[in-house]
């Protein structure tokens, strides 16, 4: 059974970083791409990064370039997402996902996450 569970959101103020983790099991961690989303109430979900855990490919959305770093550790079976110089738009729930593609389109994606809430205050 392929689980994907989220962690490290939380509140924090404008300018501060956080960093989040997606812990993934049920399946071969370096034949898939994981993917983090995030989806503002009364939004669309926004692809954010992703990354190919079999070369490391990654893609960012543009609106994180520069403040978002995605990175994997396949000994954990681990992908993070460390989000500096945060806003209050990037206040989300923060889904991680797995596709066998790296790609910032929600279609690709099979097997979702519960979500981690992510609150950034002004």
């Amino acid at each position: 059974e392929v689980q994907l569970v989220e962690s490290g959101g939380g509140l924090v103020q404008a300018g501060g970083s956080l960093r989040l983790s997606c812990a993934a099991s049920g399946f071969i961690f370096d034949d898939y791409a994981i993917g983090w989303f995030r989806q503002a109430p009364g939004k669309e979900r926004e692809g954010v990064s992703c990354i190919s855990s079999s070369d490391g490919t990654s893609y960012y959305a543009d609106s994180v370039k520069g403040r978002f770093t995605i990175s994997s550790d396949s000994a954990k079976n681990t992908v993070y997402l460390q989000m500096n110089s945060l806003t209050p738009e990037d206040t989300a729930v923060y889904e991680c996902a797995v596709a066998f593609f790296c790609g910032l389109g929600s279609d690709v994606y099979d097997w979702w996450g519960q979500g981690t809430q992510v609150t950034v205050s002004s």
